[in-house]
């Protein structure tokens, strides 16, 4: 403890108030297991669908997938040499000013939102259960009264717009929607992106499954061959170089495997 003490400082000084003594660029990786967190490397791929080939990696010492989206979308988009991609990606990726940065890049992505409300973990109506109408800037609540815009605020560099009625308080379904005077909802200016993403989710029910089927088997398949190990080198470009040949390995025998070796060689040849 004295040792630790010692460090205080130090880790304070940090930039993310974080120092790893085995692997200085290591970082710690959030986990959704309690008490499961490890130090290490956040890896990043994109993978096509028909072929499971891995298309586009990368390795982060970040630990979660919040600022990735746009980013491996875009990779993935220039390795495939398409015009547009749809792009599935689970919750962890799921950010506003992400999915926005996908839109002038050509990419339609396909994330869920995480489900983070208070209000409906608590029992009562969550967001989802009000309805935004555009054409009357309003939201209808399940009490059928329109919520209208009541002002606009910057909160984390985002534009919010907020929307009240004053009948809440004389509403029978008061105790089921807020503990408060009346039940507010703020909208992101550019939350028609997100409501537009929902609705593509919602006519492809089965996307998050494909997902699952496409992206977490080539990982599966590179910690078998790694012995479900760690890394063998440290600091991050080293790490990157490692997964580059883990990538190489695993593309070269999946499209072997596709192919043949003989049609491949031919292909590499030409």
């Amino acid at each position: 403890m004295q040792a630790f003490k010692a460090m205080e400082a130090e880790v304070h000084a940090a930039p993310d108030q974080q120092i790893s003594l085995t692997d200085p660029d290591a970082r710690a990786m959030g986990t959704s297991g309690k008490g499961t967190a490890i130090v290490g490397y956040n890896v990043q791929t994109a993978v096509d669908v028909q072929h499971h080939l891995i298309v586009a990696h990368d390795v982060t010492n970040v630990g979660n997938d919040r600022d990735q989206l746009s980013n491996m979308a875009g990779q993935a988009k220039a390795a495939m040499g398409v015009e547009a991609l749809d792009v599935l990606a689970d919750r962890g990726y799921f950010k506003g000013e992400e999915v926005l940065a996908c839109e002038p890049l050509g990419v339609t992505p396909y994330v869920p939102k995480p489900l983070t409300s208070g209000s409906k973990a608590a029992g009562r109506f969550g967001k989802q259960d009000f309805v935004y109408i555009p054409e009357e800037d309003a939201y209808r609540c399940p009490a059928d009264q329109r919520l209208t815009w009541r002002f606009t605020s910057t909160e984390k560099g985002m534009t919010l717009h907020s929307y009240w009625t004053s009948k809440c308080a004389e509403c029978p379904l008061k105790t089921q929607c807020t503990t408060g005077k009346e039940r507010r909802i703020k909208r992101w200016e550019h939350e028609a992106v997100i409501d537009a993403m929902q609705d593509r989710l919602d006519r492809a029910p089965k996307s998050m499954r494909v997902r699952r089927a496409t992206v977490e088997h080539p990982f599966g398949t590179l910690k078998a061959w790694m012995g479900a190990t760690h890394f063998k080198t440290r600091t991050l470009e080293k790490v990157r170089t490692e997964m580059s040949l883990h990538v190489l390995a695993y593309n070269l025998k999946r499209v072997i495997a596709i192919l043949g070796a003989q049609p491949l060689m031919e292909a590499m040849r030409a």
